[in-house]
C-alpha cells in the first residue's frame, strides 16, 4: 500500500518529513495501528475511580510524576529522542487567561508524545487526559495513571455520567486537560489527520483556552545517532498560542470555529501548507 496522503502533501522549506518505509491508511483517520496486548482485564463501568482523591493514590501520581515523567521520561525524552521545545513564550505571555484551566492539543505520532507535551508545558501532576480505555488493560497502564489518564467509557451511560462528573469536579479545581483530537496514534506520520469534536465541545463546555501543540520531527544527526538508529527521527515540540472560546456565540458555531482556528494553528506549527486529508475528509463525520 502506498502512502498517497503524502504524494500532495506541501510543507514549507526546512520542514523534515520523515522517510521511515512504513504505509498508512488512507481512508480511516482514526484507525487503531498496533493490535492491543491485554495483560490484565480492568473493568471500565459505573464503579471505576475516575474522580480518585484517596491518599495514596494523590501520593503514587504527585511522585510518579517526578521521579518517572520529569527524570526518567524527561532523560529518555531529551536524550535519546532529542527533544527541543519552541514556544513556550506563549504560554508566559498567556499567563492570565490560563491560569483557571487549558486544554492542551497535539497531533499523536510518538508513543512519547503525551509526556513530551507535558513536560514541554511545564504540565502539574493535576493534569488529566481523556484515553481509550480497552488501554487500561495493557503492561502500559500505570504509565497511563502516573501522566493522568482517565479511561473513557464505552456504551455504558451511567459510566459516561461518572466520567463527566469527574471532569466537571477537575475543571472547578483549575486543572489542565491534555487531549489528542487525531484520537490514535499513527508513529511518525506527518499529515495531520481529521479531528474528533471532543476537546472543542469540553472547551466550550468550560470555557477553557486551547492550546494548540505540534509535535515535528528533525533527521537524527551527531550524537544522537549513538541512541537510536537513523531511521528514528528526533522531536520537536512547538507550543502555539492560545484558542480563546467565546460562549456568547452559539455552541455548535464556536465548537466548529474552535476545532478550525485549533487545527490551522497546528497545521503552521508544522509547516504543513497544504493538508490532504482536507480534500476528501469532512471532520464532522466520524467523531
Amino acid at each position: 500500500m502506498s502512502n498517497i496522503r503524502y504524494d500532495s502533501l506541501e510543507v514549507t522549506s526546512g520542514t523534515y518529513v520523515p522517510e521511515i518505509g512504513r504505509t498508512y491508511p488512507q481512508d480511516d483517520p482514526h484507525a487503531r495501528l498496533k493490535p492491543l496486548k491485554k495483560t490484565h482485564e480492568e473493568t471500565i463501568d459505573e464503579n471505576y475511580p475516575y474522580l480518585d482523591d484517596s491518599f495514596h493514590n494523590r501520593w503514587r501520581i504527585f511522585w510518579s510524576y517526578i521521579f518517572i515523567l520529569y527524570i526518567s521520561l524527561g532523560i529518555n525524552l531529551y536524550l535519546r529522542m532529542g527533544m527541543r521545545v519552541h514556544g513556550r513564550k506563549n504560554l508566559r505571555k498567556y499567563r492570565e487567561q490560563l491560569r483557571n484551566g487549558a486544554i492542551t492539543l497535539s497531533n499523536h505520532v510518538n508513543f512519547l508524545d503525551c509526556p513530551a507535551v507535558l513536560i514541554a508545558t511545564h504540565a502539574r501532576h493535576t493534569t488529566r487526559i481523556p484515553m481509550f480505555a480497552p488501554n487500561f488493560s495493557t503492561g502500559v497502564s500505570y504509565f497511563l495513571h502516573v501522566v493522568g489518564g482517565i479511561p473513557i467509557p464505552e456504551d455504558n451511560y451511567e459510566a459516561l455520567k461518572k466520567f463527566n462528573a469527574a471532569f466537571d469536579t477537575f475543571h472547578e479545581r483549575g486543572w489542565w486537560f491534555h487531549i489528542f483530537p487525531e484520537a490514535a496514534r499513527w508513529d511518525c506520520y506527518k499529515p495531520l489527520r481529521p479531528f474528533s469534536k471532543g476537546a472543542f465541545s469540553m472547551a466550550y463546555k468550560y470555557n477553557m483556552p486551547l492550546i494548540p501543540c505540534a509535535i515535528n520531527f528533525r533527521p537524527r544527526t551527531g550524537i544522537y545517532r549513538l541512541f537510536a538508529s537513523k531511521d528514528t527521527p528526533l522531536i520537536t515540540v512547538e507550543i502555539g498560542e492560545p484558542v480563546i472560546p467565546d460562549t456568547s456565540r452559539p455552541r455548535r458555531d464556536e465548537v466548529q470555529r474552535l476545532l478550525h482556528e485549533s487545527r490551522e494553528r497546528m497545521l503552521r506549527l508544522m509547516g504543513i501548507t497544504h493538508n490532504t486529508w482536507e480534500e476528501e475528509y469532512t471532520p464532522t463525520k466520524k467523531q
